[in-house]
Formats: structure tokens, sequence, C-alpha cells
């Protein structure tokens, strides 16, 4: 038998930090290994913009990973937070006011430091998203990828008839037009009424300089989602962990 001069094929390259790709799948909750398996023969997973095959390996750290086109999270270092911040709550990790700041309700529970992404003002309540992942965090506060976020507000009444159709075109204030994307009246209250809004404006104040201009200031004023990240019955001062569906969720409404 003749020898086998060829050269062996070499193998791919294996990153520190590297580890099977059903095993990463499978850690980030998608499925059993065995299912993980299944997907990435039947093509529905990519790596870094390519199509993946049993057997390769990725860093969790820096691989980028859809499964059926879907961003997937896979570094557990990164975490994804929700919470209800309360009314008289600064928007910052500490105040050198010595006012009521979120550090007091993140506590030890969450063990990366975090980060809030975009902010509400000390009189206004509702959702809040912290996270560590500030590639994310920029996108969504940034106004070109036009994350909405959804608003009730109770406002000084009545409602005229025309104020939505006025909202939706566009109301100038002293810093440009800003303009809603959605406008209606969920209750009146007498002299006053609970509407909701939706925009993707981020400048400051933005709901309530709208609102005032228009004639109906707020009163109350709480934001119930970010983008598709719902507040729901999270209780006030309480936080919670995204589910890998709402961090997927997130990473759609950027376009990654």
């Amino acid at each position: 038998m003749r020898p086998d001069n060829r050269s062996p094929k070499p193998d791919a390259p294996v990153y520190e930090g590297a580890e099977r790709l059903q095993k990463v799948l499978a850690a980030a909750g998608v499925g059993s290994r065995r299912a993980c398996e299944d997907l990435i023969f039947r093509r529905r997973v990519t790596v870094d913009g390519r199509v993946a095959k049993l057997g390769d390996k990725v860093d969790p750290a820096t691989a980028v990973i859809h499964v059926d086109g879907e961003r997937l999270q896979v570094d557990t270092r990164l975490v994804y937070v929700a919470m209800n911040k309360p009314r008289g709550v600064v928007t910052t990790m500490a105040d050198d006011k010595g006012r009521n700041e979120l550090a007091e309700f993140i506590g030890n529970r969450v063990e990366q430091r975090v980060y809030h992404v975009g902010r509400l003002d000390a009189d206004s309540e509702g959702l809040l998203l912290l996270t560590n992942d500030g590639t994310l965090a920029h996108k969504l506060m940034h106004p070109s990828y036009e994350v909405l976020k959804t608003y009730l507000a109770e406002v000084v009444g009545p409602i005229p008839r025309n104020l939505s159709k006025r909202l939706l075109a566009g109301v100038e204030l002293e810093d440009g037009p800003v303009k809603v994307d959605s406008f209606r009246v969920v209750d009146t209250l007498g002299k006053s009424a609970q509407v909701e809004l939706s925009l993707h404006e981020g400048r400051k104040h933005i709901v309530r300089r709208l609102l005032a201009e228009v004639g109906h200031p707020v009163t109350r004023l709480v934001r119930t989602s970010i983008g598709p990240i719902r507040l729901g019955d999270l209780r006030t001062g309480r936080i919670r962990r995204l589910t890998n569906a709402e961090v997927a969720a997130l990473f759609h409404a950027v376009g990654d």
C-alpha cells in the first residue's frame, strides 16, 4: 500500500472561550442540545452572517447568532432588566443631591453594573430599561432607529375631538416640530382625562411639553412600553429580568 502523502486538512480555527454551537444555543434557552442540533442541521442558524453547520464552535462573547432570522443573545455577561420606576426617583445610579436614585431599587439583585436606557424625569414613572449592553442601549436611544415609546398621561380636560388629528399632524415646539404616532382618549374623569400616546421622539420632557403646548398640561405620566417591552403588571419599584424572547424582540426592533 502506498503511503498517503497528502497533508491533512487544517482544523477550523478555535478561539479562546469557544464552545460547541449547540451547547451555546441550549444554554441560551433555545431548547435541548438535540433540538439545537436539529436547528443547525436544518440550516436555521447563522453565525456572523454565515449558515452554521454541525460541529461549529463559537465564542459566546463575540458571536452574532440568529435563529430563524431572530438575533439571539448568548453572552451570559450581558443582562437586560425592566424596572417600574416610582414617581420621585431620579434616573441616575448615583445622585449628588441626595435624592432617591435607581441604585436603591437595584441593590444587589443584579450582580453586573447596569445603566439606564434613556431617562424618565423625577415626576414621571413607569417602564425603564437597564442593561450593560452598550451597543443595544445606544440603538434604542438613537432617534434614527425610531423605537416607539408609549405613555399614559392624566391631563387637564376636556379633550376636544380634533386633538388627535392635531397631534398626528405635528405641533411646533421651541426646539422643532413633534408629532405622535398614535393617540387615543382612554377615559374622562370630570375636568381631567386619561390619554395614551405613542411616539419615537426622545427629547427632554417631550410628552409634557407637547401636551402643555396644545393646552392640556400633564398631572401624571406613566411610560407603559418601550418598543416590544411592556410594563405589564410589574409593581412600582420592582425589577425583573427580560426573557430571551424579549431580548430578541429588542434586537429585532433596532434591525439586528
